[in-house]
């Protein structure tokens, strides 16, 4: 293992004429996650087939999100996926096309009547949420606008759901589609969703330093060729996904 890391490392970077593209992600099921050893999930399988669209090799490694991050923002690897947007990582990383629509919303006790339309229904609760993140991040805004909300940050998704299982907090704030996955991973039975928040679109960002913007608008070609194929949705269809418009 120590051995495959460090040639994954000392590798030529792409676009100094390798021909191949490095990728890192982390264990964010149902997106990206571990399988056979294996990067495996939608954001994985559109990057391959985006990489055999262009005739490019790629190497995908998952690792946990800090390291995930420090490799590209390092310039030891190419781009991370799947990722949202902020004025932050715009002004390091490279953006793809949207690849697929996702969604952040609240996940309460089955027992609780919450039914979530406005942010005001949240007003008083304690929330548990993944952070530092884009996700704590748009928690925060949710505080600041309407005040009484006692965050309960955690550096991963699965506390989040445990610690709302076993009534440590009255709500979880993630993403939909994680969060989903997480209840049927661990059998929660006793937790519900109780509504949309918030709309949002992944991307893969690819990293300023060691990455040429002719590469990102190669990788952003072959992305659009696809997607007008109907072949981007199709991957992610499977997933039960849904895929962004391009714009």
């Amino acid at each position: 293992m120590a051995l495959s890391i460090l040639w994954f490392f000392l590798m030529p970077m792409a676009g100094t004429g390798a021909g191949e593209l490095k990728f890192t992600t982390q264990e964010f099921a149902p997106f990206t996650y571990t399988e056979k050893g294996q990067a495996a999930g939608p954001g994985a399988e559109v990057i391959r087939l985006v990489c055999q669209q262009m005739k490019t090799g790629c190497k995908i490694r998952v690792y946990p999100w800090t390291r995930a991050q420090k490799c590209v923002e390092e310039g030891r690897a190419n781009a991370m996926f799947l990722i949202g947007k902020n004025p932050e990582r715009e002004n390091w990383l490279w953006f793809s096309h949207p690849v697929l629509v996702t969604e952040y919303g609240f996940f309460v006790s089955a027992d609780d009547p919450l039914e979530f339309r406005k942010t005001s229904d949240i007003k008083g609760y304690s929330v548990a949420v993944y952070g530092p993140s884009n996700t704590s991040r748009s928690l925060e805004k949710i505080r600041a606008e309407i005040g009484e909300i006692h965050i309960d940050m955690t550096p991963n998704d699965e506390p989040v759901f445990i610690k709302l299982m076993n009534r440590r907090v009255e709500a979880a704030y993630s993403n939909k589609d994680v969060g989903l996955a997480l209840i049927k991973k661990h059998g929660l039975d006793r937790i519900r969703y109780a509504g949309r928040h918030k709309q949002l679109k992944y991307y893969i960002g690819f990293s300023k330093e060691s990455t040429p913007k002719a590469v990102v608008d190669k990788f952003n070609a072959a992305f659009a060729e696809l997607h007008q194929q109907g072949r981007i949705e199709k991957i992610l269809s499977h997933y039960g996904m849904q895929t962004a418009p391009l714009k």
